[in-house]
């Protein structure tokens, strides 16, 4: 799941040299808020509709434009993770992908990044969901799967993000590849771990909404 694998070929990049009024065009015609400007082939930020009102006039430049998100990019061989955790820093819908020539590629959108995660097997396949708060001292993925592994289920995907109530713990949640969580849960309280929360899929749920809805929970968004 490589960044260069999800690129959207129908956005096309704006040029230094395109009027804003061009790129209000091409906003309207693809349905977005937000496009990429590349010179003499790098990625130089992106430019917005709001902005483009807030100039209010239609035949500057691009050029003449101060430019959002300079850095809100990836290269071509870096996981999706990497394009979600650069969009969420930067706080855009897409993120540019260059080589390490720092030569322009494309982009990756937000929906296309989610759409990847819901049709990937640890997401689509039937399972449970845990989330545990700890120390990051504390954490070890590896003893955290010999304790699941005890309760004969598999840890399918894991994420670990901050946790809001405590500053200094973190959150890991834990994909797993059974319905039933209750046993799997108390083995892991008896091992001094905390579950704050889980979540115990219905079985036969298929549905593409179902499945984001589960990524969602499962990203904590």
């Amino acid at each position: 799941m490589q960044a260069y694998e999800f690129i959207n070929n129908l956005i096309p990049p704006l040029k230094f040299t395109d009027k804003v009024k061009m790129a209000l065009v091409w906003m309207e015609e693809i349905r977005t808020d937000v496009l990429p400007v590349v010179h003499e082939g790098k990625f130089l930020g992106l430019i917005t509709d709001d902005m483009i009102y807030e100039i209010n006039n239609p035949e500057l430049s691009i050029e003449e434009v101060e430019l959002l998100a300079q850095n809100c990019f990836v290269y071509l061989d870096r996981h999706i993770y990497e394009v979600l955790r650069v969009s969420s820093e930067n706080q855009t819908s897409m993120v540019a992908v260059i080589d390490r020539d720092m030569v322009y590629h494309g982009v990756v959108t937000i929906e296309d990044a989610i759409s990847a995660f819901t049709n990937s097997i640890s997401i689509q396949s039937q399972g449970g969901v845990l989330i545990l708060s700890m120390f990051m001292t504390d954490y070890s993925l590896y003893d955290i799967a010999r304790i699941v592994e005890s309760e004969n289920a598999k840890i399918l995907s894991s994420f670990i993000s901050s946790d809001p109530l405590d500053d200094s713990k973190i959150k890991v949640t834990l994909k797993i590849d059974q319905v039933e969580l209750r046993h799997i849960k108390a083995t892991l309280e008896r091992f001094g771990y905390k579950v704050i929360d889980h979540y115990q899929e219905d079985a036969g749920i298929s549905s593409d909404q179902d499945r984001l809805g589960n990524l969602l929970r499962f990203l904590d968004i």
